[in-house]
């Protein structure tokens, strides 16, 4: 790593790759390309996705995507956000999050939504970003929500 820090833009198609890696690659909330496949949840289905009702995010440092979150504003939830691990404790959780609700509520959404594992740092960090748990989903998952009418802007 440079002393230079990534650089945060909004993601294209062409980041999708790049994204996919990043999410393969995490420590925690693991899953592999064909556990997201298995979902509906390929590089096609995401990039259709910018061109409907999602935004996504990227930091990026020396051509490297290193993290990366979704929001849609049709199901008014984060659908992604992951950092790679020697990448994380930086700031770049918080800044793509800031983002990704931001433009939630510039889309209108009230109450967001997301899910991540239980007792996992992740559920830790939504925590002290306000998010309140609701009770676990399907997956096992926790889902957290975060009323943007209470929360800073």
């Amino acid at each position: 790593m440079s002393n230079e820090g990534p650089t945060v833009r909004a993601a294209i198609a062409a980041d999708l790759p790049g994204i996919s890696r990043v999410r393969s690659s995490v420590a925690e909330n693991l899953a592999t390309v064909e556990q997201l496949r298995a979902r509906g949840i390929t590089n096609e289905s995401v990039a259709a996705s910018f061109l409907a009702d999602s935004k996504g995010w990227v930091a990026e440092h020396a051509g490297e995507i290193v993290a990366f979150a979704i929001a849609d504003r049709a199901k008014r939830s984060v659908f992604a956000l992951f950092v790679l691990p020697e990448w994380e404790g930086q700031g770049l959780g918080n800044q793509l999050l800031d983002l990704a609700t931001g433009w939630l509520r510039e889309s209108g959404a009230g109450v967001i939504w997301l899910t991540t594992g239980p007792d996992t740092r992740a559920a830790g960090f939504y925590e002290r970003r306000g998010w309140a748990a609701t009770g676990r989903v399907e997956n096992g998952d926790m889902r957290y929500e975060l009323d943007l009418s209470r929360s800073p802007a």
